[in-house]
């Protein structure tokens, strides 16, 4: 024990030494920042550009009008918003209520089965499922049994995508609920399905919610599988008082692709303000999934 008469300049000295395990921990460090810094490079470019050549475009006329054609000037892609919105609502309707359920077998019900473990098994390969392999599926179950190109046939393409996010996140959230939280309601007399419906899924829903977000920020951007199912179309998706889903249906993405190959600058300018207003939708899913996705134990 030191004693309080010693002279200040014979105690051991505070200050950290970069020395060893402190040495490596400061290089590493920076390291790690060197590389956030790079990665960002890239993500902030883009950026950059979408907003200097895309926002310089942005208008109420281009979410109101619909896409102009050959030397046309003006025009806008408000027609593209509206058939995304629904392609994307037809595959969240799809797969999200299949994926919960899913996921709530995999995680309470069967964990163990040889179902669950062949299931879990799919969903995994289904996350690095080439996309334009779903717009080929959907193209043979849909779009050939109908005879047309559809919103259906792409909701049911980027639902493809969508299913193995849901449901692997869902899993996960739902097994993060504390086992405590339902021993407790088993011992009040509860029953599973209780227990499911009352206490895993209510406290797990904000992680629940987050893979929801991200499976649909996933479809919005997608174009392959529009190009095989949903085709184009330069008309609004509802007229004449009802929802023309059984038609060509308009998209962001595919909207990009097409007028980013045109030799017209009032094409090429559309077509950065439209990547400008994707990447925006993009982030705000995104922003939302972190904001919910707080859980509640």
């Amino acid at each position: 024990m030191t004693d309080l008469t010693t002279p200040v300049a014979a105690l051991p000295s505070l200050q950290r030494k970069l020395e060893g395990r402190a040495l490596r921990s400061l290089v590493l460090t920076t390291l790690a920042w060197l590389a956030a810094l790079v990665a960002s490079v890239p993500l902030i470019s883009v950026l950059y550009m979408l907003i200097t050549r895309g926002g310089a475009r942005l208008s109420l006329e281009v979410f109101t009008e619909l896409p102009p054609t050959g030397f046309e000037m003006g025009g806008g892609f408000g027609n593209a918003m509206a058939g995304t919105f629904v392609m994307v609502g037809i595959a969240a309707a799809i797969a999200v209520p299949v994926g919960i359920l899913a996921a709530v077998f995999l995680a309470e019900l069967g964990p163990d089965s040889k179902l669950a473990n062949a299931a879990r098994f799919a969903a995994k390969m289904l996350t690095g499922l080439p996309s334009i392999l779903a717009g080929v599926f959907a193209y043979a179950l849909v779009v050939m049994t109908t005879g047309t190109y559809s919103a259906p046939a792409g909701g049911v393409a980027l639902a493809v995508l969508m299913l193995p996010i849901v449901v692997l996140t869902a899993e996960e959230s739902m097994k993060m609920v504390p086992k405590i939280m339902k021993d407790a309601a088993y011992g009040m007399g509860c029953t599973r399905a209780q227990v499911i419906w009352k206490i895993v899924l209510p406290t797990g829903l904000p992680a629940i919610l987050t893979g929801v977000m991200l499976a649909v920020a996933r479809a919005a951007g997608e174009t392959a599988p529009l190009l095989f199912t949903a085709l184009f179309s330069n008309y609004w998706i509802y007229h004449d008082g009802s929802l023309a889903v059984m038609n060509p249906t308009a998209s962001l993405a595919v909207l990009i692709y097409n007028f980013s190959g045109m030799p017209f600058d009032n094409q090429l300018e559309l077509a950065w303000a439209a990547s400008l207003v994707l990447v925006m939708i993009v982030l705000v899913i995104n922003i939302l999934s972190r904001v919910f996705g707080k859980p509640k134990y």
